[in-house]
């Protein structure tokens, strides 16, 4: 039978007082209550554990050996409490976060920094995921966050709470010695090269806007890639700002063009999970970030 904890701390805290009196004083509980713990101890233990007199109580040889096991108890207890505090207190805890390739490569180090700084005791982990497959993520509790991003247009995740961080403005991305434009529609007789299914979707629906379809001849999420196609001058391509922070090629000029309109980049995580104290600290330090690009 396993004996009660609450017993056995009872006993613990008798025989470092000296007396049933002054262990029920240091508990504020009545001394009858005391002794009725001390009895059911005793009945568990099988054996006496206490010796009374006048003077107060000792501990048996086998109260004794009970004692030792009382302290470890006492003494795992008061780690657990600490442990518990210090992570209520944003001493420590570990946040799991998904991040699009671009946010991997220039968000998540801005914030990993920051978190050094204002909780060093947090750790932050990331993996990399598209925001289909990162918000799948959140809803499996895999991750407890996702960086994402959404298009004008592009639907939401009604189960998840959204929390945009700010705009990703999107650039033409052009051959460094192709003649200046005037919009995407200038680019209607060349050949494309297209990133993700939302972000390609963003594309045909842009050019589409400005009165054609785009021949996508070339399909990527590897912006490096799709930069080093529009260096050699084998397509030309839209990128946001963000990707092409993250990894510039030579031999390419990304131009701004009105018509294109900003993504918006923001966090998505499950209802609730914010009240986690290591959790709201990233999130606090991914509010304070005013200009994504640093």
């Amino acid at each position: 039978m396993a004996m009660d904890p609450r017993r056995l701390l009872t006993f613990r805290a008798v025989v470092r007082a000296g007396s049933i009196s002054a262990g029920a004083r240091e508990l504020g509980w009545t001394q009858p209550a005391v002794s009725q713990q001390l009895a059911g101890l005793e009945r568990e233990a099988r054996t006496p554990l206490l010796v009374r007199g006048p003077t107060g109580v000792v501990p048996t040889e086998a109260g004794a050996a009970l004692l030792r096991h009382a302290d470890a108890v006492d003494a795992a207890l008061r780690s657990a409490r600490e442990e518990l505090d210090e992570l209520a207190g944003l001493g420590r805890g570990t946040v799991r976060m998904a991040a699009f390739p671009s946010a991997g490569a220039v968000v998540v180090p801005a914030v990993a920094a920051r978190l050094a700084e204002r909780a060093p005791g947090v750790q932050l982990r990331m993996e990399e995921a598209e925001p289909p497959e990162a918000a799948a993520l959140v809803r499996s509790n895999a991750v407890h966050l996702a960086l994402a991003f959404r298009y004008p247009g592009q639907g939401a995740e009604p189960d998840l709470t959204w929390r945009p961080l700010g705009a990703d403005p999107v650039r033409i991305v052009l051959p460094a010695a192709h003649p200046r434009v005037d919009g995407l529609a200038a680019l209607r007789d060349e050949s494309w090269v297209a990133g993700c299914e939302r972000c390609r979707a963003n594309l045909v629906s842009a050019c589409e806007t400005a009165g054609f379809t785009p021949d996508v001849r070339h399909v990527t999420d590897d912006y490096v890639a799709v930069q080093a196609l529009v260096a050699r001058g084998v397509a030309v391509s839209v990128l946001p700002e963000m990707a092409l922070r993250a990894a510039a090629v030579a031999g390419v000029r990304a131009d701004p063009d009105p018509a294109l309109a900003p993504r918006t980049v923001g966090v998505l995580h499950r209802p609730g999970v914010e009240r986690v104290p290591a959790v709201a600290a990233v999130l606090a330090v991914l509010g304070s970030m005013t200009d994504l690009q640093r």
